[in-house]
């Protein structure tokens, strides 16, 4: 009975998700297919059509699964467009870590220039980026880098602005320690610095990757002439409910697998935190 009770609490949250996702998964079926609507006919008549909605406006949760076979597997049509964005999303994210990162610990550690720079990129974070896309069109034109660009936008203020406060937040007793043993600068960022900074950073990162999803699709809209952004487009323009609930579906499905990449990292790279470390030793 104990190895059952450790077992439920060690997978607690992938059951209680399994379980609310197949409860919504059930109601959206009953919801698309009327079968609310029927039973509720003898208690509230007419009133219970109001339940009953078409299926151009919302598909069930089995045709979209129809769909997704035939896409993924029958026909293959959706993979030139995953390529396309996948990759978008390669060089815009990463683009996003390898210059927000750096920019931002160095930014944060230096005073000087965190008072120059912090009021920008703060004004930059409350302005919506998205207005900007129309201006990036008209500078840099419909193409390939114009997309990657646009989601290297929307990622870079969340990760400079995690890795900006993560400095901030460093035990300022630890540095005064190692200075006092003529630690570097470098010496600082390496053994303190960087790994005090590890959850804020992957903080960053998780907001990131919701944006770098966003990027996708309106990225998409602008000129594109592949990519799941633009799939969905075209399928909600002719009212392919199905195709269009299967590449927002995949969309999702990649944002949550790319976050519990991100969220396993920070479990394994927690003991490098100097406050981690010394618990252990304690």
């Amino acid at each position: 009975m104990s190895s059952l009770r450790h077992w439920l609490e060690r997978n607690e949250r992938w059951l209680l998700g399994a379980i609310m996702g197949a409860a919504f998964l059930l109601f959206w079926e009953g919801l698309a297919r009327g079968w609310w609507a029927d039973a509720l006919q003898p208690l509230i008549g007419q009133g219970a059509e109001k339940l009953r909605i078409r299926p151009i406006f919302l598909s069930s949760p089995s045709a979209i699964a129809v769909e997704a076979w035939r896409m993924y597997v029958v026909t293959g049509e959706i993979w030139p467009h995953l390529g396309v964005s996948a990759a978008e999303v390669v060089f815009g994210l990463g683009g996003a870590v390898l210059i927000g990162i750096p920019f931002g610990l160095i930014s944060g550690r230096i005073r000087l220039l965190s008072h120059a720079v912090e009021p920008f990129m703060t004004a930059l974070n409350a302005t919506p980026q998205v207005a900007f896309i129309p201006l990036i069109i008209l500078w840099m034109g419909t193409g390939y880098g114009t997309r990657v660009f646009i989601i290297f936008l929307l990622c870079l203020i969340p990760i400079f602005m995690a890795s900006h406060a993560a400095v901030k937040t460093v035990d300022v007793r630890l540095l005064k320690v190692a200075a006092s043993f003529g630690a570097s600068e470098l010496l600082l960022f390496r053994t303190i610095i960087l790994p005090g900074s590890i959850p804020f950073l992957l903080a960053g990162l998780r907001l990131a990757i919701g944006r770098a999803m966003i990027g996708i699709v309106v990225g998409e809209l602008y000129g594109s002439a592949i990519g799941i952004g633009l799939m969905i487009n075209k399928a909600g323009s002719t009212f392919q409910t199905a195709s269009l609930f299967v590449g927002v579906l995949t969309i999702v499905i990649a944002g949550l697998a790319l976050t519990e990449i991100v969220r396993r990292i920070e479990r394994r790279v927690e003991i490098w935190r100097p406050e981690a470390q010394q618990a252990v030793n304690s």
